[in-house]
């Protein structure tokens, strides 16, 4: 039986080291390609994950112990080693590209001049060189791109947001409605939303001009940490980011929970998120390799969300299981106070998915993972403070003066 050959770059990350190992579980040929920068970027910020992570040789020795199962490994920036990569490539000749590889941090892209320069540096000349080295190598390759919900913006479209494409209608030169479809506009929320709204370009162009298949994913908030792969053996677990910068809002009220710290909802907790469970995830990706579009075909968009909550929501459902007290802080993003997200997922439901929901159940299982490791974290480093701009900067301070009176 043929095994697709299945390149997953960032495979190390917190998305792509479940989806490699479920890629991999499920009968595919999965290399992995990372240049390891997360673990730098740890390092950078005086953080590590809640889960003890294991170099990622043990990681591979172990998933080809407890699976029978070998992934292959190759360290390479895609972002500065274009020769390297295309050289890779061709070598390779995967039948699917799975993109994970681009800074995924909000809150970090927005850090400082330096943070911002690396994140579009990284991520668009990273996704430019994938596409230009397909083409140049005349490999027929499906790239499957984990994008984000946020190319939509967070302000509130009063309808439901379509998976992509924008239906409209202009007037001809003898004024008669004709329809047409658009990219849906973006309004992106930080650096790293610009640069996947960017990446939608590139993929439209290279789709158009290239004929390359490109399915492009926007991804909610991912919630869980573990998968039915991950839970195989602890030296396969996967990331659990907590910290102010990578950690997302659900994992921040956990590990709160966990030591009973009051959640810190950031304003109002009326901004309204896309959620996805990690296991989804990983099911979504398998989904859209199972599905690529036809040659010739424009780039497909999937909206990969599963429900929408209000921050306060979720906030109000951890302090029901735990028992712990909500805490309102002053939101150091430039955001709305409220806002309402109506998303269509039609896509993956037509494709079978069977969406995950937030359940106490499943938010028990973090809970636990995080008091099994509740010595490793560090109090300092929770909350969310990097300042969106120089207004919001001066909030936050004055609310720390506050604090201190």
């Amino acid at each position: 039986m043929f095994s697709k050959k299945i390149l997953v770059l960032g495979g190390d990350g917190f998305c792509g080291w479940p989806t490699a190992l479920h890629l991999s579980e499920s009968g595919y040929d999965v290399t992995i390609l990372d240049n390891l920068s997360r673990r730098i970027i740890d390092l950078e910020l005086g953080i590590r994950s809640l889960t003890p992570i294991q170099p990622i040789d043990i990681r591979i020795d172990t998933w080809e112990k407890v699976s029978g199962k070998r992934l292959g490994f190759k360290m390479l920036d895609i972002a500065t080693d274009y020769q390297e990569l295309a050289d890779f490539l061709n070598e390779l000749k995967p039948d699917v590209i799975v993109h994970f590889a681009e800074q995924r941090a909000a809150p970090y892209s927005m850090r400082g001049a330096k943070e911002k320069c690396y994140t579009v540096n990284n991520n668009i000349s990273g996704t430019h060189n994938i596409l230009a080295a397909i083409v140049s190598l005349g490999l027929d390759t499906h790239l499957v791109h984990l994008g984000t919900m946020g190319v939509y913006g967070y302000t509130g479209a009063g309808f439901q947001i379509p998976e992509g494409y924008l239906p409209i209608e202009v007037k001809n030169d003898a004024g008669e409605r004709e329809p047409r479809e658009i990219l849906y506009p973006t309004r992106p929320g930080s650096i790293y939303h610009m640069t996947k709204s960017l990446d939608q370009l590139l993929f439209q162009f290279y789709a158009q001009n290239d004929g390359i298949r490109i399915t492009d994913l926007h991804q909610g908030i991912v919630w869980g940490t573990q998968t039915e792969e991950t839970r195989k053996d602890p030296y396969l677990v996967n990331r659990f980011d907590y910290d102010g910068e990578y950690g997302t809002v659900l994992n921040r009220f956990l590990v709160e929970a966990s030591i009973g710290h009051p959640l810190t909802v950031h304003g109002t907790g009326g901004q309204t998120r896309a959620f996805i469970h990690i296991q989804d995830t990983v099911r979504c990706i398998r989904l859209a390799i199972d599905n690529p579009p036809k040659h010739g075909d424009r780039v497909e968009i999937l909206n990969q969300v599963t429900e929408t909550l209000r921050v306060r929501e979720l906030a109000k459902m951890v302090s029901e299981i735990s028992g712990v007290d909500i805490q309102n802080v002053t939101n150091p993003r430039n955001e709305s106070d409220e806002n309402d997200l109506d998303v269509s997922n039609a896509g993956f439901l037509s494709l079978g998915l069977e969406p995950i929901t937030l359940d106490a159940g499943l938010l028990d299982e973090t809970i636990e993972l995080s008091t099994l490791y509740r010595d490793r974290i560090d109090m300092r480093k929770i909350p969310a403070c990097t300042a969106w701009n120089q207004d919001r900067a001066e909030v936050l301070n004055d609310a720390s003066r506050s604090d201190d009176v």
